[in-house]
């Protein structure tokens, strides 16, 4: 009994987040979680959430697709350099990224946009 109690003490510790950041994009959903390793270590965890719908409407089922990838801190430098290469290889063969429609701000309607006729607000 006691062993198993240490034990989940030790897996409770391994799972506890010290810092998080979720990133929305599109279906995904990428939350990076800081955590500490059983050595007192901080890492990072990756983890990809992807939303499935199977079914329609009223029959539709809702499940998330999950992968993860733990980064330590040793190896931070290199793996952001690879990051770094393949990103400016994708924006150099294809362009730079157009903005999902969620990215996109719409502008702030002010009193003095409002007073605006039409054709004013366009320079010609």
């Amino acid at each position: 009994m006691e062993v198993e109690k240490k034990k989940f003490e030790i897996e409770k510790k391994d799972n506890e987040i010290i810092y998080s950041k979720a990133i929305k994009a599109g279906k995904r959903i990428y939350y990076l979680d800081v955590k500490k390793s059983r050595n007192d270590d901080l890492f990072l965890a990756i983890t990809e959430s992807k939303k499935k719908v199977v079914g329609h409407e009223e029959d539709a089922q809702v499940t998330y697709e999950k992968h993860k990838i733990f980064l330590y801190k040793e190896d931070f430098d290199k793996f952001i350099e690879g990051l770094q290469d393949v990103v400016g290889f994708i924006n150099r063969e294809q362009g730079e990224p157009i903005p999902r429609a969620e990215e996109i701000v719409e502008p702030q309607i002010t009193e003095e946009t409002k007073s605006k006729s039409f054709f004013d607000k366009f320079k010609f």
